[in-house]
């Protein structure tokens, strides 16, 4: 199940539940302080030095349950009580390089300014470089606003127990915050409340896509068709083609511009290739249409645009709208019961919504909410770190795979095609509440899987891997 996103008011009412329920402070935090240790570990080589330190509170607990839990590294623990004593010994315990620092100074009940000694010595821990994993909350960063407490530990990772907390999706909270991570099973009661917001995990999609019957062919698995491509920026159409073909659908139809046609079709092989022409129209066996990755030329014709425009106002189709073909859109609603989806990168969605970058990352949930309601309720897939999943309606989805690395032209037009494709498969577009989070989380954990191997790979190797993380 998606994890919950919540506040620390939340928080504390879900625990109250669970000691009522029998269960001990002790046995969740001895559960916590094992994930935490599970994740040191796989964060470092054994033998390796891991530095904990870890306050006076329950944050600090779970920090010394995970020193206890760590195997077959050398582990220092630093129960912090003076915050002067501990910033006095820092460099010489850093002088022996530790692959690991473990912050279990404060919780998440932190909610005023820290003293200074205490800040000078988060300042000091930040400063030395190291790699760190914080325990649910990065010390000094309030858990609810995402907002720091005049300063706060920037971690690498950050490990959350039962829940997100709603600050920790904040933009202001992502220098400190890192990877987001979690660690849902520590011993809670089934979540007892309604979330609005959720967070996707890896085992949402354990039996997901189902498996294909045997007697299935090609007609079983739909025909995307792409509009994509232009002087300039023919790789795009060619990258959203291929993300498509890792998606698997029976047939992909690309239409590209006449002037880009050849280096386009040179490229593809299962995929048949067309010109575009006054008189373009969607194969008859069409079952989803992806438009937008690469039309960025100044010499787009103005039939394609009006054909474009009709399409997502008037097909019944699936369709997914990617990059320049979004600013074509006109607001109002679309066919009743059609499967319409945008994936808007934070300057476009800015540019729809006439309003900065800033204030759509400073309130994601309600730029996409805004963009979803202009657009007749569609599916809007809201780029970018911590990708949101949702419409002007309902639940929002969280995605937290991914990494920096997926910063590269080209990575965007991948995921269109992947989610065309998939899309364009009648079964899936049936599950299209899974299946767009899928995709996302796919393109995410695929870069993840790249990054763990390679430092230097590219957007042609994501096509090469999208789709088989499992």
């Amino acid at each position: 199940m998606p994890v919950p996103v919540i506040s620390v008011a939340q928080m504390r009412e879900w625990e109250k539940a669970t000691w009522a329920s029998g269960q001990t402070e002790e046995a969740v935090m001895r559960r916590a302080g094992e994930a935490v240790a599970r994740r040191a570990e796989q964060l470092t080589r054994a033998g390796e030095l891991i530095l904990v330190f870890a306050g006076k509170g329950h944050n600090g607990d779970d920090a010394r349950f995970a020193a206890e839990s760590i195997s077959a590294r050398d582990v220092r623990l630093f129960r912090v009580t003076d915050p002067d004593l501990t910033a006095n010994q820092l460099p010489s315990v850093i002088a022996h390089q530790p692959a690991l620092i473990i912050d279990g100074l404060f919780g998440i009940g932190l909610n005023r300014p820290l003293a200074r000694n205490w800040i000078q010595l988060i300042r000091r821990i930040n400063q030395t470089g190291r790699p760190i994993l914080a325990v649910d909350v990065p010390s000094g960063l309030n858990a609810d606003t995402g907002m720091p407490l005049d300063d706060a530990i920037r971690a690498r990772v950050t490990l959350c127990f039962g829940a997100v907390k709603q600050g920790l999706l904040k933009a202001s909270s992502w220098p400190f915050v890192g990877r987001l991570e979690t660690a849902p099973e520590i011993g809670l009661i089934a979540y007892p409340f309604k979330t609005e917001i959720s967070v996707v995990a890896a085992d949402d999609f354990a039996d997901f896509p189902p498996p294909r019957p045997v007697s299935a062919h090609k007609g079983t698995f739909g025909h995307l068709f792409i509009i994509a491509g232009s002087l300039g920026y023919h790789g795009a159409s060619v990258l959203a083609a291929r993300g498509a073909q890792r998606a698997q659908p029976g047939l992909i139809t690309l239409a590209t511009a006449p002037n880009v046609y050849e280096p386009v079709a040179r490229q593809t092989q299962s995929v048949m290739v067309t010109p575009w022409t006054a008189d373009l129209a969607p194969p008859s066996t069409c079952t989803a249409i992806v438009i937008g990755p690469g039309l960025a030329a100044g010499d787009i014709p103005e039939y394609l645009i009006l054909f474009c425009r009709k399409l997502w106002q008037e097909s019944s189709l699936p369709t997914i709208v990617d990059a320049s073909a979004l600013d074509w859109l006109v607001p109002g609603p679309g066919p009743k019961n059609a499967l319409r989806v945008i994936t808007p990168h934070p300057g476009e969605a800015a540019r729809l919504l006439q309003i900065s970058t800033g204030e759509v990352q400073r309130d994601r949930g309600q730029s996409l909410r805004q963009l979803s309601g202009r657009l007749g309720n569609c599916f809007v897939v809201l780029k970018g770190h911590q990708t949101m999943i949702g419409r002007s309606t309902g639940d929002l989805l969280v995605n937290c795979s991914g990494n920096p690395y997926l910063a590269q032209g080209g990575s965007g037009d991948l995921l269109a095609g992947y989610l065309g494709g998939l899309l364009a498969q009648p079964a899936l577009q049936k599950a299209a509440d899974k299946t767009i989070p899928y995709a996302v989380w796919q393109h995410g954990a695929a870069a993840d899987m790249l990054s763990a191997t390679k430092s230097n790979w590219t957007v042609e190797d994501l096509a090469e891997v999208l789709g088989s993380v499992r």
